[in-house]
């Protein structure tokens, strides 16, 4: 897997102006079983893909907290919400909460278990984002998460093939992939 990491940035830059034209021109006529389609990569990707494995996400990124995030992590740790504010969080330059530090403090590094696992952020429970609806939607955040995530890219590469592009930006033809 730390190879797989390792090679990654250099996929995701290989390939980036070919995946931001790709959604570019997906956004612009959206299949309607597009969700499906994703759903279906995303389940088959991670039959194969075991996050302990890699925890690249934990590592090098912060989820954003909301405040039911912090309330649930406060409780699940007994500390006061102020104190699991002053403790693990600051606000970035979006003004959310997000981890003073990386990899994540939760993380246990000895097997990439996550300390408060069961009351871990809704980022990262949803994490990478490529079985929500509406992911025409998510199409900024997947390019994003695909440089991290090993499990995004793969996803991103099977959708290409899943639901081809072919012509130009201005004649755009939709074709189901096998």
């Amino acid at each position: 897997m730390e190879e797989i990491i390792k090679e990654l940035p250099k996929k995701v830059y290989d390939l980036r102006k070919e995946n931001v034209s790709y959604f570019k021109r997906l956004k612009k006529r959206t299949p309607k079983n597009l969700d499906y389609t994703v759903q279906e990569l995303h389940d088959k990707e991670f039959t194969k893909t075991d996050c302990l494995t890699c925890a690249n996400c934990c590592k090098t990124t912060s989820p954003m907290f909301f405040p039911k995030d912090i309330e649930k992590a406060a409780k699940f740790l007994r500390m006061k919400e102020q104190k699991f504010l002053e403790t693990y969080l600051e606000r970035d330059e979006d003004d959310c909460y997000v981890l003073k530090s990386a990899p994540c403090t939760f993380l246990d590094e000895s097997d990439n278990t996550c300390v408060i696992y069961d009351a871990r952020p809704k980022a990262c429970a949803e994490y990478p984002h490529t079985n929500r609806k509406k992911f025409i939607q998510l199409t900024d955040l997947t390019l994003k998460n695909s440089e991290i995530c090993p499990a995004a890219f793969n996803i991103v590469e099977a959708l290409k093939k899943a639901v081809p592009m072919v012509g130009n930006a201005k004649n755009e033809k939709f074709k189901r992939g096998k």
